[in-house]
């Protein structure tokens, strides 16, 4: 009888250790991320090295995929690479600016006046820009029923109507403008939680010390004391920026868009893998994102990561 309650107590021990083991709390967390993303992102780089058609099994063919999308593909190089770059640069810094800048302003103002502003401007992002391009559609249509058109003849600014949205020369700044104005994500909201989140105290203690001015407010002060939001403001615009795909084809109507304007490296993914189903090329395509990926977030890392 003795030895039932040593071993009862024994278990009820043990199983004391499992509930306070912090693995148990991140276990949910870890098999949902394995699968989600470790998996995915494995299989994708093990099928970047075969030939895979969908049907036949994968063959082997070493770094071939890769050979050929870095040497030999033109359209990737001079059309997706520099379309996603010039996109990425333009839309992700400056809406990551414009969206701090909005948060900012918000945070002054009162509660109900904040979350009605809050809405409006978190809402285009919900829906996405792909989504929304009916509406820009409307606006640049090529004919003079489109409000762009109309309105420049009617001002005398032109005297016929431009097809906007199939020349190459304005389909990717049309782009870039449909981007920004879709850019108030997630990244917007958790830079206005962590805005308002600031100690008070911080701001009378600065301005005892010396600061003069909201700028200097700004940059000594709400900056550093909300880099965890910056942080992860940056990561979603990166990932936002880079993962842009289908606007062109859905603001030109066509796949491809008029000589590739707007092409990037995600279409050209999605070209090959659910188009020509060479998912063995397009999985290279998606790895050589995924680095490129990585690297602008080490230099997101660098400038709002925590100093060790």
């Amino acid at each position: 009888m003795k030895s039932n309650n040593k071993e009862l107590m024994s278990f009820k021990k043990r199983l004391g250790n499992v509930k306070e083991s912090p693995y148990i709390f991140i276990l949910p967390y870890a098999v949902l991320f394995i699968m989600l993303i470790v998996l995915p992102v494995l299989v994708a780089i093990g099928l970047s090295f075969t030939y895979f058609n969908t049907i036949e099994i994968p063959k082997f063919i070493g770094f071939k995929n890769y050979v050929d999308l870095l040497t030999g593909d033109s359209v990737f190089l001079q059309h997706g690479v520099s379309n996603t770059i010039m996109y990425s640069l333009i839309v992700g810094p400056v809406g990551y600016m414009l969206a701090f800048f909005l948060a900012w302003m918000l945070s002054q103002v009162p509660h109900r006046v904040r979350t009605i502003y809050t809405v409006i401007i978190y809402s285009p992002s919900i829906t996405g820009p792909i989504m929304m391009s009916v509406v820009w559609k409307v606006i640049f249509s090529g004919d003079q029923t489109g409000y762009l058109n109309y309105w420049l003849m009617r001002l005398q600014i032109i005297n016929e109507p431009v097809q906007w949205l199939q020349s190459p020369e304005h389909l990717m700044p049309i782009m870039i403008f449909i981007g920004l104005w879709g850019s108030m994500g997630v990244g917007f909201l958790a830079m206005l939680a962590g805005l308002l989140n600031i100690d008070k105290t911080l701001y009378e203690a600065a301005y005892i010390d010396g600061i003069r001015n909201r700028w200097q407010e700004v940059f000594y002060i709400t900056i550093p004391s909300m880099k965890p939001q910056m942080l992860f403001g940056a990561v979603m615009a990166i990932i936002g920026t880079f993962n842009a795909s289908g606007l062109a084809a859905t603001l030109s109507g066509g796949t491809p868009p008029p000589q590739y304007a707007g092409w990037m490296i995600v279409d050209h993914a999605n070209d090959f893998g659910f188009i020509r189903y060479e998912m063995g090329y397009a999985s290279a395509i998606t790895v050589v994102l995924l680095l490129i990926v990585i690297i602008f977030n080490k230099i997101s890392y660098k400038l709002f990561g925590e100093d060790k």
